[in-house]
């Protein structure tokens, strides 16, 4: 060991460089620790915002369920009908906020509609996530970005777009702002197995298979506008119309005015001809007295029942009592009447003893072997119970024959309509595509051959010499038969003279029976002077237009050939 003496004190070198030594150690511990400290708190800040990012949800809405995605639907030819389109929505982190005010005053230059009151509210605080504005532009997008503040940021989305716009809304219904179906068939897609996959993951930023409908957008958008047309012309308050295949089932056009903009939601509380737009569909959810084309239902029981014959005559001479009450005919002939000119002539005396002939019992059992006192089997959501009386008196069974007293949808309508044409096989309707083999596994007799054949001749006659006469002529060539119904609609406890619902319930070509449709007008009113306002005049000549339409379309052309209508009459009648 060196030591220095320096008069009387005596230094050791090698202790003071051992003491030195030994407090730069404490100095580089002490920056150490000070550095891992600050390295600890850095990481485990960053982890914590890292969990907060990944495990967070936006508004109670997990992020995965925001960007989830829905797939294409499409019409039965491959047209796109719903498709999701992918938008930036813009959301805050309050807590990253520095300067609330400086934040609100820039956003609002870029977004003016958002009120400085909420927009500073949804700012502050410690909250995690809160949405801003959803469903923005990207031009917007990159503005917002440009403005520099921090805890800003964008997730982006799937916003539903549907290119058809209001023509198909209530069959694809709509979502809502998290892309989950409120209404229609994305309702329905939702409720059957999209939840189910967007739950585990299998619906984000993946191509799912697109869903295809029986809707063929072409008779679609011929329906619509027809129906649009009725609006205006006939000063209507609403309309409906759906056609069928009646061999598969399949719904090719389904459209109920008034509507709404499945792209615009807000447009289900604006005003349309007079009338509140709202969720409301015609087809499926509109339960009524559905008038003298229930007459086709009462003919087509009782010849299957056996107890009346087409050949048959009946006393239409004088009303039909009813204790205090009679019930009488529109335009009546007051004589014997054969069933097809019962038919024709749209008699409800005739009518009511064609049922007392199958039996009052019979008649509300056949009622019920052709489902009209239950909801149809079918996907769209919106759907309501019929009102039919589970036994019937005497004179519930005589109004019922001709379509009052009881209450169903046009959707019952249509496919009793399909059964009776089709040879009488009842089928479950679908707005999916299926095959006639498919749906002949759904099929359930109702009436036999025969009888069917007997009811086209009738919907035939009545379109060459009764009410359906002005569709006929406007379809002429296409072989289209129907039955005509005027109903007075209930207002408070009565029955209203100038308040009607007028239907008109179809088939073609009744040569070889393809389609079935019910065209619904509510509270029509006279074209012009010359017009009238039962069924015949708006009704039936838009069941006319429409067929004039969508046949070319489907295939069907004209055959003005007197041959064909012959062929329809039963040998029995020949």
């Amino acid at each position: 060991m060196a030591i220095l003496s320096v008069g009387a004190e005596t230094i050791s070198l090698d202790g003071g460089r051992k003491s030195r030594g030994n407090l730069t150690k404490a100095r580089i511990r002490w920056v150490v620790a000070a550095l891992l400290l600050v390295f600890a708190t850095v990481g485990g800040r960053l982890i914590q915002l890292g969990a907060t990012v990944t495990d967070s949800t936006i508004e109670g809405v997990a992020r995965d369920v925001i960007t989830a995605s829905r797939p294409p639907i499409l019409d039965r030819n491959g047209l796109e009908m719903a498709v999701d389109i992918r938008v930036p929505s813009l959301f805050a982190e309050p807590r990253r906020i520095i300067d609330v005010e400086e934040a609100v005053h820039k956003l609002r230059t870029v977004l003016p509609d958002l009120d400085e009151d909420w927009l500073r509210k949804r700012l502050t605080g410690d909250k995690g996530f809160v949405w801003i504005k959803r469903e923005l532009t990207p031009a917007i997008e990159e503005k917002v970005f440009q403005l520099g503040i921090p805890g800003l940021d964008f997730v982006t989305e799937s916003k539903r777009f549907y290119p058809s716009g209001a023509e198909a809304s209530h069959v694809l219904g709509a979502v809502n702002i998290d892309n989950q179906g409120t209404m229609g068939i994305e309702k329905h897609m939702d409720d059957d197995s999209l939840a189910l996959l967007q739950s585990v993951g299998l619906a984000r930023g993946n191509d799912l298979t697109p869903v295809s409908l029986s809707i063929d957008l072409r008779v679609q958008h011929a329906v619509y506008e027809q129906l649009v047309d009725a609006l205006a012309r006939y000063k209507a308050i609403a309309a409906a119309g759906v056609v069928m295949d009646v061999r598969t089932g399949e719904i090719l056009a389904l459209v109920s005015l008034p509507d709404f903009d499945p792209n615009n939601p807000s447009t289900l509380f604006q005003d349309y001809n007079g009338v509140k737009n709202d969720r409301f569909n015609r087809i499926t959810s509109g339960i009524y007295e559905l008038g003298s084309t229930f007459k086709t239902i009462t003919m087509a029981g009782a010849i299957d029942s056996g107890k009346v014959r087409i050949t048959d005559q009946f006393d239409a001479r004088f009303g039909v009592r009813f204790g205090r009450f009679t019930i009488d005919d529109f335009h009546g002939k007051h004589r014997i009447l054969s069933v097809p000119e019962i038919y024709k002539y749209s008699s409800n005396i005739g009518t009511i003893h064609v049922m007392q002939a199958m039996g009052k019992d019979d008649f509300r059992a056949f009622l019920s072997k052709i489902g009209m006192d239950q909801p149809v089997p079918f996907e769209l959501p919106e759907m309501r119970k019929p009102k039919v009386p589970a036994k019937f008196s005497e004179i519930v069974a005589a109004t019922s024959s001709f379509g009052h007293g009881l209450s169903v949808s046009p959707l019952h309508m249509v496919r009793a309509v399909a059964a009776f044409v089709n040879d009488g096989n009842m089928v479950v309707p679908t707005m999916y595509k299926r095959s006639e083999e498919e749906a002949r596994k759904t099929y359930v007799p109702v009436i036999s051959p025969s009888t069917s054949e007997e009811i086209r001749y009738l919907m035939r006659l009545n379109a060459l010499e009764g009410s359906g006469t002005r569709m006929n002529k406007i379809a002429n060539g296409y072989r289209v038969g129907g039955k005509t119904g005027t109903a007075e609609k209930v207002v408070g406890k009565s029955y209203s003279s100038d308040k009607t619902l007028s239907v008109f319930a179809s088939a073609f070509p009744l040569d070889d029976p393809r389609y079935a449709m019910v065209i619904l007008v509510d509270e029509p009113q006279r074209e012009n002077a010359q017009s009238g306002t039962t069924a015949g005049w708006n009704a039936g000549e838009v069941t006319g237009r429409i067929v004039q339409r969508v046949a070319p379309m489907l295939g069907i052309a004209p055959d003005f050939s007197e041959m064909l209508d012959s062929e329809l009459v039963p040998p029995e009648l020949r």
